[in-house]
């Protein structure tokens, strides 16, 4: 397995600054951000497609570090049901997916997004619930009409061009669970998988290592992300929490640094499990944790990270 970040928690920071900033650090992998929520500051995707020249500047940049591309990453809404903004939306990721095939990056990162509730809608819709019968009719039209058909169209497309789409399965989109991201993946095509980001699925009330089991071979990137329900307050109000991210006192949960919400431990047995179901690409650092600075956060979940990753190939069984 290799160590990374995504790169887009130095956004402010030209990427050739970036770079010399995190050479102590020792990583291995660096996953950049096209556009949409993650923005472009470190991979500007239109002015890499029109520039042979940029693009060969930009991977000689980052291979003279002796780093490599774990993904491109351009998370949106492209199912948004007002039509200019989810139009925009699938032109960077359609344009993220041709990037990607010339720099030889394997992985495109995204989320599954969520449509409104009918053809007038100008606002996603999230079903959380089956009753009254209208979520249930309104769920089984954003499957029907829009999220199986356009997925299906972009995941030959992005077969076609050698490259598969990893959806961080994130609450507010469609694909939010294992179970959401499997039917995707079976309605759709093979080529969608899963962007795994253990974080989501904690506050959810999923245990990610059983979720690594369930998803297999269909995991294609992994976010390292933790976060920590503060029980005081998830016992009064759930984890269904609204609240502003800034709001930490009163938040029924937290991303948090790795390290932050779990423990050595349950990482190790996490890297593990990841191996036993053929999963051996980059851990890329995701840094939202509102209590500490990006640096500092970076740089204790890689000291944390480094004690729990598995590199090297399993030895022979000399004892089997």
């Amino acid at each position: 397995m290799k160590l990374g970040l995504l790169s887009v928690m130095f956004g402010d920071t030209p990427l050739k600054e970036v770079l010399e900033m995190i050479r102590p650090l020792e990583l291995d992998t660096i996953e950049l951000g096209t556009g949409n929520f993650p923005g472009g500051a470190h991979c500007p995707v239109d002015d890499l497609l029109a520039s042979k020249p940029k693009r060969e500047e930009l991977l000689a940049l980052i291979k003279g570090e002796g780093l490599e591309i774990s993904a491109l990453s351009c998370h949106g809404n492209c199912l948004h049901p007002d039509e200019a903004v989810g139009k925009k939306m699938a032109e960077v990721q359609t344009n993220t997916i041709k990037l990607a095939e010339m720099l030889g990056v394997k992985v495109v990162n995204d989320f599954s997004g969520c449509p409104g509730s009918d053809e007038n809608s100008t606002k996603p819709n999230w079903v959380t619930c089956p009753w009254p019968p209208d979520y249930t009719e309104v769920l089984e039209w954003q499957w029907e009409k829009k999220v199986i058909p356009y997925w299906t169209k972009q995941a030959q497309f992005a077969k076609d061009h050698g490259v598969k789409i990893a959806f961080e399965a994130h609450p507010g989109f469609v694909v939010y669970n294992p179970e959401t991201l499997l039917r995707l993946r079976k309605e759709c095509g093979t080529s969608l998988g899963a962007n795994f980001d253990p974080s989501h699925f904690f506050w959810q009330g999923i245990e990610p290592i059983e979720a690594v089991r369930a998803l297999g071979k269909a995991i294609f990137h992994v976010h390292a992300k933790d976060s920590m329900v503060y029980v005081e307050n998830a016992r009064v109000n759930g984890v269904l929490d609204t609240k502003h991210y800034g709001d930490e006192m009163n938040r029924s949960w937290l991303f948090r640094t790795c390290g932050y919400g779990h423990s050595l431990e349950w990482w190790k047995d996490f890297v593990s499990t990841l191996r036993l179901v053929g999963y051996n690409g980059a851990l890329s650092i995701e840094h939202e944790d509102s209590l500490m600075s990006s640096k500092e956060g970076l740089t204790k979940a890689v000291e944390f990270l480094k004690q729990a990753i598995i590199r090297e190939k399993p030895s022979a069984m000399t004892w089997a």
